[in-house]
């Protein structure tokens, strides 16, 4: 139980560790926990409209996929053309004493290798997770968001993503929450009564 403790505070780095785009991008931020949580949803909503896909297979790839940069921190496109960082070691160290490590390592490498249609889906999820935050960075006004956007989707492979992908880019950032055309917002709570039916 001990080294699985030690693993569980290990997974909290990906809490403090930033992705690190954003830098160039110029605004947005996020942790690789934060991305890596949002990835492992889309990845499960894309796996559920595949017949044939393990979605619990395709969730734990969205999940682990970026556990090596606990140790390694993340590195964007730019950091990768100079830096050679080692994920195989690091997966591979942090796996070591864990009794599930094996498991691990087979996830991660499949989604590194794309063996699979669930390793292709939770690629495509990585990549839709991107997406959504540069559509709201976009909405938001940042000129470069549309240009990156360009890039990621033409990483997609699956049709699914593919669909979602195009609803992101129609839909605006904050219209789940921000229901323009009510009353709420120039009436308050007082006339709040239809959400209490």
């Amino acid at each position: 139980m001990k080294d699985v403790v030690n693993f569980l505070f290990e997974v909290g780095m990906l809490k403090k560790t930033p992705r690190t785009g954003y830098q160039f991008l110029g605004s947005g931020r996020e942790s690789v926990a934060d991305h890596s949580f949002r990835t492992a949803i889309i990845g499960y909503i894309l796996a559920r409209r595949e017949s044939g896909v393990d979605p619990l297979k395709t969730t734990l790839m969205c999940l682990f996929h970026d556990l090596p940069e606990a140790r390694t921190g993340d590195h964007n496109y730019v950091n990768k053309r100079y830096v050679q960082v080692d994920e195989e070691g690091a997966l591979r160290d942090l796996a070591a004493k864990l009794p599930f490590g094996g498991e691990i390592i087979s996830l991660v490498n499949e989604f590194n290798n794309g063996d699979s249609l669930e390793a292709s889906i939770a690629r495509d999820a990585d990549q839709i997770d991107l997406i959504v935050e540069l559509k709201e960075q976009k909405d938001l006004g940042n000129r470069y968001a549309q240009e990156w956007l360009g890039y990621a989707l033409k990483r997609l492979n699956t049709q699914s993503a593919q669909e979602m992908a195009r609803e992101v880019l129609n839909t605006d950032s904050t219209e789940w929450w921000f229901e323009k055309k009510s009353d709420w917002w120039v009436n308050g709570p007082q006339n709040n009564q239809h959400r209490k039916k």
